[in-house]
């Protein structure tokens, strides 16, 4: 089939005539002429430019693909070159195992743990202060694995092996310039708050909180603690005293770091109060605004002037960080992060983002999510800059941040990228400096991907699924595979995954289970059974499954299949997607669907900025209902009826005639964790509420 476009299609795009006339010779002859890759490849770098209209990259997209067929998955945004592929730290591994391509990497690399490990653990120099005699013993089964036996070692001090007056991190608060600390500034600060915790009587082992937004400051009291051989609790500063509440009781802390208030949009947000209300045991609180309670202390009284601190020898097995799941289950898991876990996220960042010693590695996140202490990790371990803005990611000035600091490596939520393209606010900026992207915390939709490519001028978008008790990602993508908006291409490095049907079949749709064991995989939880959680009635191991895995059929060592609760696919190209929790799953006239998927298709549909779909069981019974929750975009009418008929119609051909939606309500907001996760349980409660009392007409939710 012969493809052109007309000077009209290009102009109703919102480019000016003249120079639509110009360009449209040299597009419609590398249409024509070329294979579709080498064609996109051509126009992603000499016709498309981030300044132009969204709508003209997206026809040129859909024009270079149109004869892609669906079942090669979606097509490639970006495809690297020779040269790209030579120069990351995977390309670096291959040519030392003497390996010719990826897929056999990572057949390596699962065959072969704990020597993969060994590489791994060389090349990030981690600091050891007695070495390992074993990297791995299994004797008590892969659900139990023994990491770096006999060794002893902090894993603060691996994060302070670059030159001193190398920038460590680069922060700037709204409406502020940029300023930055170096690594000897950080290291300095890291020990005064070590001998702060000694001297104010604190003891190895002790859980330390801290409920405070991700700067600078909070960098250095993580590191600080874990050094002093506490352990770190991570709480989330957007939650309400109840929630931090149980937090801090499940963890047992001992103390709390904190500060009076957060700035955010030019708004004073109270944090200190909340730590109060929530009955916090000691805190140590940044900034002079308030009064505080008796016995807690401002931090120019508990900050040493001591900047030198031995830090802590520990086992490979000690706490260094207590995290949380999510909570939109009921109560949270308490997962505890090992003095090894930090390997898994440095190792992720230095293969799969392949961040390399000098980038600026920018990621809007918390340390009350696994993304906090995972950009400390594997920022610093890998001797680069992390890039910390202090304002809100949704403004312009985010972006102009990211402009400013040169940042290499920008991490997202989708939801956010989503922002962004509805917003237009971050059109004009030069982002050229950004080498990849990196996409984690909920299922992607590609148009918002392929909007967030072109942004920098076409860069990879590495997804990133993994898990607080995984300590990184299970599948990912890489930077040395052609990148297709919104799938991912391989299990992680160092892991494997088999899919299983509802059957319990090996299958290409269907329920993901880990192959463990690997450094970063949770061995125990706080408050819940850890075999229940993960092990407990997972299919076996079969030969049969092993050969349905992602492309190795060679021996694997003693191995364990392990639960994640997530739905994912394999297309026939040999990528993935994802669908969802196993546990927002629907029955719909007696089919199963994931939520996911059917917001994949509500999400396309013309007005809506976001859209969520929940199961409701009437209480009377019967069959579950379809309900619809939908955030508009602005300035959008809201007709409830033909946007339901839109949604509705949506589905009908893009997914199942069957799936009937039987209610639609529109909000201004979604409700979601501090991952930015929404919380469909919430919506499914709230939901039923407002059934019984007739009124979800004027639901709205905090944010």
């Amino acid at each position: 089939m012969t493809k052109q476009l007309s000077l009209e299609q290009i102009t109703a795009c919102g480019i000016a005539k003249e120079t639509a006339a110009a360009m449209l010779p040299q597009i419609n002859h590398w249409l024509s002429s070329r294979r579709a890759s080498e064609c996109w490849q051509h126009l992603t770098q000499h016709i498309l430019k981030p300044d132009q209209p969204f709508n003209f990259h997206e026809l040129l997209y859909q024009t270079t693909f149109a004869d892609w067929h669906s079942s090669q998955g979606i097509p490639p945004a970006w495809l690297p070159s020779d040269e790209q592929i030579q120069s990351t730290n995977i390309a670096a591994v291959m040519k030392q195992l003497n390996v010719k391509s990826y897929p056999e990497l990572h057949a390596w690399s699962v065959q072969h743990r704990g020597e993969f490990w060994e590489i791994m653990i060389q090349r990030l120099g981690i600091s050891l202060q007695q070495p390992y005699s074993k990297i791995v013993d299994l004797s008590l089964g892969a659900e139990s694995p023994q990491w770096l036996v006999d060794g002893r070692l902090n894993i603060a001090e691996s994060c302070f092996l670059a030159d001193e007056n190398a920038p460590a991190i680069i922060f700037q608060e709204e409406g502020g310039s940029l300023s930055t600390l170096s690594y000897g500034e950080l290291h300095s600060l890291t020990n005064r708050v070590a001998n702060g915790l000694v001297q104010a009587g604190f003891m190895i082992g002790d859980a330390i909180a801290i409920a405070m937004p991700m700067t600078a400051e909070s960098v250095g009291v993580y590191l600080g603690i874990i050094k002093a051989g506490c352990v770190v609790v991570s709480i989330a500063d957007s939650f309400a005293p109840a929630e931090i509440a149980m937090r801090l009781h499940l963890a047992q802390a001992k103390a709390i770091f904190t500060q009076d208030y957060i700035w955010r949009c030019g708004k004073q947000l109270p944090l200190y109060s909340k730590i109060v209300d929530a009955n916090a045991p000691r805190a140590i609180v940044l900034g002079s605004s308030v009064e505080l309670r008796f016995g807690d202390l401002t931090w120019k009284e508990f900050l040493s002037h001591n900047e030198q601190f031995a830090a802590v020898s520990a086992h490979p097995t000690a706490y260094t960080n207590i995290l949380f799941s999510s909570g939109t289950t009921g109560v949270p898991k308490a997962i505890p992060w090992t003095q090894t876990t930090p390997i898994k996220c440095a190792a992720d960042g230095h293969l799969h983002q392949d961040i390399h010693l000098g980038d600026v590695v920018a990621w809007p996140t918390n340390l009350g999510w696994m993304m906090g202490p995972w950009l400390i990790y594997a920022s610093l371990i890998n001797r680069a800059t992390i890039a910390l803005y202090y304002g809100t990611p949704t403004e312009r000035g985010f972006g102009e941040f990211i402009q400013n600091a040169h940042v290499n490596i920008l991490g997202v939520v989708p939801s956010l990228v989503s922002i962004w393209k509805t917003t237009a606010c971050m059109q004009g900026l030069d982002w050229s400096s950004i080498k990849a992207f990196s996409s984690t915390g909920e299922c992607s939709n590609p148009q918002d991907m392929l909007f967030l490519m072109s942004k920098a001028g076409y860069k990879p978008i590495v997804e990133y699924c993994g898990g607080t008790e995984i300590g990184g990602a299970y599948i990912t993508s890489t930077v040395v595979q052609p990148s297709a908006p919104s799938t991912l291409t391989t299990p992680a490095l160092g892991l494997d995954l088999v899919i299983f049907d509802a059957e319990g079949n090996p299958a290409d749709k269907g329920e993901v289970f880990i192959v463990s064991p690997s450094i970063g995989l949770s061995t125990e939880l706080i408050n819940k059974d850890h075999h229940q959680v993960y092990f407990a009635n997972t299919p076996p191991l079969t030969e049969r499954s092993r050969s349905e895995r992602s492309r190795s059929a060679a021996p694997l060592p003693p191995c364990l299949l392990r639960r994640h609760g997530d739905q994912i696919e394999r297309l026939t190209n040999g990528y993935y997607r994802t669908l969802g929790r196993v546990d927002d799953t629907m029955n719909l006239g007696g089919i199963k669907v994931s939520s996911m998927e059917i917001e994949q298709i509500l999400n396309t549909v013309e007005g809506i900025c976001e859209a969520v779909a929940i199961a409701y069981s009437p209480p009377e019974g019967g069959p579950s209902q379809l309900v619809v929750y939908a955030v508009l975009e602005t300035n959008i009418q809201q007709n409830k009826e033909l946007l339901k008929n839109s949604l509705q119609t949506a589905i009908r051909h893009q997914l199942n005639p069957l799936f009937k939606i039987q209610d639609l309500v529109i909000i201004d907001t979604l409700p979601r964790t501090a991952s930015n996760k929404v919380m469909r349980r919430v919506l499914r409660e709230n939901y039923q509420e407002a059934k019984n009392y007739d009124c979800y007409s004027t639901q709205t939710f905090p944010t």
